[in-house]
């Protein structure tokens, strides 16, 4: 992006430089929780101010109505690309996929369900939770250690015609390699046509996009708190064919409908406000008055991606004026894959010498908030295994840093290294 467009977004974010109580920092943690969009924090507070029920019929209910309305749209229509089918909302993403898991176990004829070793635990244990509960067998299909990715066919060759599920990350939330998902999908539904796909998208959406129409899945879900906005739900696109199948509803209601209770209308507003901004960056380009919604949110994820692509290049090869972490002495990068059209802007690295937990002490000491996984923790002992690392540090910038704030990084990484 060119200065004044950054300049001018980054206005738009809270603490993108410092923390309100501890200071100057570099906060390298989007993965975990991304730098928040001050409106959509700032309407989510405005609208719960407000006493009223959505489900009554005066002007502030009609109002929260149509605030849900658009919210509903933006996240199936605009951010999933799709043109039927229906929305969870749960607390959180991982509750939307054990809801969505849970549903097809429990209720398609089969024998069998596949998903893969890199999976977060959110997908990976709610796949072997049901398939235990329900006397399935749980097929794992492994990464390519060299590539850190999961070949089509590795997936394909688990699948027969009494499997009853395929659950596949979009991107991994260690390296950040962005799965083929269109070649593995291809190869599934190769051997059994009308299996029931679902993926979890949580990492990618942010710096990147999903058309569930053009993937043919039932399923994918994302959490508004690492895109912008704010945590306490989580979302997910459900097919048609999805919902007509047994789940938690009121009886009275449609099929279709998922929610339990009253929904959360400052919530809808939350995340519809992070459409407004990835449309508003994509009017920045845009020669035509008519452009849809979906239209204006690809051109700006467009530039984001665009941007987060070259910080990632910033960040891995360096400049005249520092080098990157592929060229730093006892800095490894990896699942460092060669082509960044199949990256988003996760890093995982490591410094010889250096235990990864103190690593991540060493790096907040020096101002810069990052996260270390190891395979002492639970959460992250398979995945880190399945690409044969036993820890790594998590490096996750986001769209509005700038490639002085790379450059920052790449400077305390190697006083660290040289430590």
């Amino acid at each position: 992006m060119d200065v004044e467009l950054l300049a001018e977004l980054r206005e738009k974010f809270a603490f993108l430089d410092y923390d309100p109580d501890y200071g100057e920092r570099l906060f390298f943690d989007n993965s975990g929780g991304s730098i928040r969009l001050k409106e959509a924090i700032q309407v989510r507070e405005k609208i719960d101010l407000l006493p009223d029920c959505p489900e009554r019929y005066h002007l502030r209910a009609v109002d929260f109505n149509n605030i849900m309305e658009k919210g509903t749209n933006d996240v199936l229509n605009v951010i999933f690309g799709a043109k039927s089918g229906s929305l969870i909302t749960e607390l959180t993403a991982s509750q939307a996929m054990f809801n969505m898991v849970a549903t097809i176990i429990e209720n398609v004829k089969g024998e069998n369900a596949v998903t893969t070793n890199i999976e977060h635990p959110s997908s990976y244990d709610a796949v072997e939770f049901y398939c235990k509960k329900n006397n399935k067998e749980l097929r794992v299909a492994e990464a390519n250690k060299d590539t850190g990715f999961v070949d089509p066919e590795a997936i394909a060759e688990k699948i027969d015609e009494n499997t009853i599920l395929l659950s596949v990350i979009a991107s991994s939330n260690i390296s950040g390699n962005i799965m083929d998902l269109e070649k593995i999908i291809k190869a599934a539904r190769a051997k059994k046509p009308n299996l029931y796909i679902i993926v979890d998208a949580v990492q990618h959406m942010p710096h990147g996009t999903l058309d569930v129409e053009k993937l043919g899945i039932d399923g994918a879900n994302f959490a508004p708190y690492k895109f912008m906005a704010s945590r306490g739900i989580g979302f997910a696109y459900v097919s048609s064919r999805l919902s007509k199948l047994p789940h938690n509803k009121l009886i009275a209601k449609e099929d279709s409908v998922w929610e339990l209770g009253s929904p959360t209308p400052a919530l809808f507003a939350s995340i519809s406000a992070v459409v407004d901004y990835v449309c508003w960056l994509g009017s920045k380009d845009s020669e035509s008055q008519n452009d849809s919604r979906r239209s204006l949110y690809l051109k700006g994820m467009e530039k984001i991606i665009l941007h987060e692509r070259a910080l990632l290049h910033r960040l891995l090869e360096g400049s005249e004026k520092i080098e990157g972490l592929r060229h730093m002495d006892k800095v490894n990068v990896f699942a460092d894959y060669p082509d960044l059209i199949k990256r988003d802007l996760i890093v995982a690295i490591g410094i010889d010498g250096k235990d990864c937990e103190q690593l991540r002490k060493d790096y907040q000491e020096k101002g810069v908030t990052v996260y270390e996984r190891v395979n002492t923790s639970v959460y992250s002992k398979r995945i880190l295994e399945a690409i044969g690392l036993t820890g790594a540090i998590r490096v996750s910038p986001f769209h509005c840093h700038t490639v002085d704030e790379i450059d920052k990084f790449l400077y305390i990484t190697k006083e660290l290294a040289n430590s």
